[in-house]
């Protein structure tokens, strides 16, 4: 029988997201595993399936599950151990693996756990691939293999040491010239997988590092998604200890975001934006991000002759466009930076190491390095709403504000160029929740977007 799924578990291009227990079970796993080691045989991709995991508590059970699966159906296996996602997609190029499953929940509280699955390229499944994959998953019982084709399971010590290697060796980045500056990092790993590879790095780097939540453990000690408002222990931090930089990473390590000098969070738009500079002065070209981004990136890009070019909200849909544009930097505004030198894919470690190589470049404190660029206010909130409402709700937030142009292609945006601002409405890939993220020359005008969109969702809702 064709694996049945609970309706409360989260299925997109993202993977298979859920609570641990309610609905995210051993059993579960080991189903969605199995089929999707089928599907890439059926896709006729060949070779081991690269599986690596964050943190989490859950993480090791769960692992068990997918192994047991993918053996199951007579594929083999290449296991990582604890990694950023980032290092397993560079894990599934090196072995020239059929493709990857990381068992992490990304930025989602610690009772939550997800499989994200990689095809072959080292990438997410895009759409189309994510379409055939649930259509293969809800229509077929994947064929077992026997006792003597089960799958074989190898394991890869090396995969953050290579990692950190090709990241030292990136032209954008000037280690001779790092390691004299000696800049001071505070660092936050949250107890996720930054621990196993930021610290090395952040110290071969010639950086002097005071670290704190680096034991990869997964009790993550705050809010696991880096926004400013789940910063202040380490901004505390940059304070005790004099840093020129705080550096903080979510439980799978795809997203920075960084706090300046004075202890001050920079909010995760910024880091994109600095990391495109650095790029961008030494290898100018198109930029790419999403549809929520700041527009602070579209000023950077301006700054050194760059088209920016937008994309539907998703690392996949971001890397997409960037293969089609042969974009030299891209990413998306919660912290993410995608370095195609390197690989497209949202990498905190490479966004770490050009973030201190922009220190290096302008040769002034953190915070004078973002004064220079125009400044604005992006408010992110989120709330329940009915998915099947929101036609009706798109349609009234349109009448209403009366924008100067409308986007369609992922929920809603409306933008304002005269105001320089904008609103964007759309259900979240990783959560059961509708986000509404407006952004403007001031705080209060996009709280004010927000605010009247909320007021529209409720009378629709």
């Amino acid at each position: 029988m064709p694996l049945v799924l609970p309706s409360d578990l989260m299925v997109s291009v993202s993977g298979v997201r859920g609570r641990v227990g309610p609905s995210l079970t051993p059993e579960l796993v080991a189903g969605v595993a199995a089929a999707f080691g089928a599907f890439l045989r059926q896709e006729g991709a060949e070779g081991p399936v690269v599986v690596g995991r964050d943190s989490r508590t859950s993480g090791p059970m769960l692992v068990r599950a997918v192994v047991s699966g993918l053996q199951s159906v007579g594929v083999d296996i290449v296991e990582i151990g604890v990694v950023p996602t980032p290092t397993l997609m560079l894990a599934v190029q090196h072995h020239g693996a059929a493709g990857g499953i990381g068992v992490t929940a990304s930025h989602n509280p610690a009772e939550w756990n997800a499989l994200k699955l990689a095809s072959g390229e080292g990438m997410f499944l895009d759409g189309e691939a994510s379409l055939r994959f649930r259509t293969f998953l809800s229509r077929e019982d994947p064929v077992r293999a026997g006792w003597d084709a089960l799958g074989r399971v190898s394991e890869d010590s090396e995969a953050v040491t290579r990692h950190h290697e090709a990241i030292l060796r990136l032209p954008f980045i000037d280690v001779p010239a790092l390691r004299t500056r000696r800049l001071k990092v505070a660092l936050d790993c949250v107890r996720g997988a930054g621990g196993v590879i930021m610290p090395g790095l952040l110290d071969a780097l010639g950086c002097e590092v005071t670290a704190i939540h680096k034991e990869p453990d997964g009790w993550f000690p705050r809010d696991p998604e880096p926004t400013a408002d789940s910063l202040g222990e380490l901004g505390g931090l940059v304070r005790e200890v004099g840093a020129d930089i705080g550096l903080a990473v979510d439980p799978d390590v795809d997203r920075l975001s960084l706090v300046d000098e004075s202890g001050r969070p920079l909010g995760e738009d910024l880091t994109l934006a600095l990391a495109s500079a650095v790029v961008l002065r030494r290898t100018p070209g198109p930029v790419v991000t999403n549809l929520s981004t700041s527009r602070v990136v579209e000023d950077v890009a301006r700054s050194f002759d760059s088209p920016l070019l937008r994309a539907p909200v998703g690392e996949i849909n971001v890397a997409r466009r960037m293969q089609a544009e042969g974009a030299v930097v891209g990413g998306e505004g919660n912290g993410g930076v995608i370095l195609p030198a390197l690989h497209h894919t949202r990498d905190a470690p490479v966004g770490a190491a050009l973030i201190l190589q922009h220190l290096v470049d302008e040769g002034v404190p953190l915070s004078r390095a973002v004064a220079r660029w125009p400044s604005y206010s992006i408010v992110k909130t989120k709330r329940a709403f009915p998915r099947e409402a929101l036609g009706g709700a798109y349609a009234a937030i349109l009448e209403d504000l009366e924008p100067e142009g409308a986007d369609h292609s992922d929920g809603l945006r409306l933008a304002w160029e005269v105001r320089k601002a904008w609103l964007h409405v759309r259900p979240s890939g990783t959560e059961p929740v509708v986000r509404l993220i407006a952004e403007a020359p001031s705080g209060a005008e996009a709280q004010a977007l927000v605010a009247r969109a909320g007021e529209i969702l409720d009378g629709v809702a």
